[in-house]
């Protein structure tokens, strides 16, 4: 890729970050009618794409426990968002330091930044009115994994953007699909989803360009270590963002047994796990990082298989 390419990528998304966007406070209805949220509303029942929410275990709960697992975890989802987009919003603004004037990815990046600090507010406003005051979002393990970010970004930004792409992958793929598959959704949560998907996609195409243009000019060793690292980092953040902490666990006593299955012992949710990386395992097929080792890694995570052939592809089922 060009750096012109990439220059004009760039004014792209930027001008799509003007004339597309979204405020939390004006295209939320936060106060209609049909938003309010009721304990016995039965569109909070987790839908059969989340890996717990399709399993037998859960189906055979009584509908208000069903209910309020459900709402706990949109609420937890959402938390877990605020913590991710916090640290990538003080990721970008690290990396901004050493932009050049004059260099396209300085407009960009902050109109990224600044669409993440509405996701914040638009996440913790459906939490506030959710209404559980105890929901969690990373854990005191998973903080500790992200300190890795600060050295990254100063003296490895494609690590860094690999990170971002294994904190907005899984769940972009994951609501895509729920708003894909006609879901009787809460209409508060349909409304937000709609909105992340939306920017998010930006937000992904970015990264996506940025380690297109970057790392093919790697120095060789330091391309093969992100080679392994990638799949490492899809799979740790993919745990981080979409299994439930064990304060979940222990507040609903969910059984041990049911939560390996869900999460990802069983055949369906281990499709699952492999169909949210489809669009990175072919960013990392085109860009040289998808070398025998790395496909090794891949394989041993469980999370090989086949790549999209565009950008959001819905998920195509083969055998692994």
């Amino acid at each position: 890729m060009t750096l012109s390419t990439y220059h004009d990528i760039l004014q792209g998304l930027s001008e799509g970050s003007v004339s597309k966007h979204f405020d939390p406070y004006v295209d939320i209805d936060w106060d209609a009618p049909e938003m309010a949220v009721h304990s016995d509303d039965r569109r909070w029942i987790m839908p059969t794409e989340d890996p717990l929410g399709r399993h037998p275990w859960y189906r055979a709960q009584p509908e208000e426990l069903q209910i309020a697992m459900g709402m706990w975890r949109q609420a937890g989802i959402a938390k877990v968002g605020i913590d991710f987009e916090q640290l990538l919003i003080r990721g970008l603004m690290q990396y901004l330091i050493s932009v050049p004037n004059g260099d396209p990815e300085f407009r960009y990046v902050t109109h990224e930044a600044a669409e993440e600090c509405n996701h914040t507010m638009m996440f913790q406003e459906m939490i506030n009115r959710i209404g559980y005051r105890d929901v969690i979002g990373m854990g005191p393990i998973d903080r500790k994994l992200t300190m890795v970010i600060w050295p990254a970004v100063k003296y490895f930004p494609e690590l860094f953007f690999t990170l971002v792409l294994g904190g907005e992958e899984p769940i972009d793929h994951l609501q895509k699909s729920l708003l894909r598959g006609g879901f009787d959704l809460h209409p508060m949560v349909h409304r937000v989803m709609q909105i992340h998907v939306a920017e998010e996609a930006r937000h992904i195409s970015f990264a996506h360009e940025y380690l297109r243009k970057n790392v093919p000019a790697m120095h060789p060793a330091t391309r093969s270590l992100l080679s392994v690292l990638f799949p490492v980092v899809m799979r740790v953040m993919l745990s981080m963002i979409a299994t439930p902490p064990k304060e979940f666990v222990e507040k609903f006593h969910i059984p041990g047994e049911v939560m390996r299955e869900a999460y990802w012992g069983s055949t369906e949710s281990r499709h699952t796990k492999r169909d949210v990386f489809t669009d990175v395992r072919a960013l990392a097929t085109d860009i040289g990082l998808m070398n025998p080792v790395a496909k090794l890694v891949w394989r041993a995570l469980g999370i090989d298989g086949p790549v999209s052939r565009y950008r959001s592809e819905p998920a195509r089922r083969v055998t692994a």
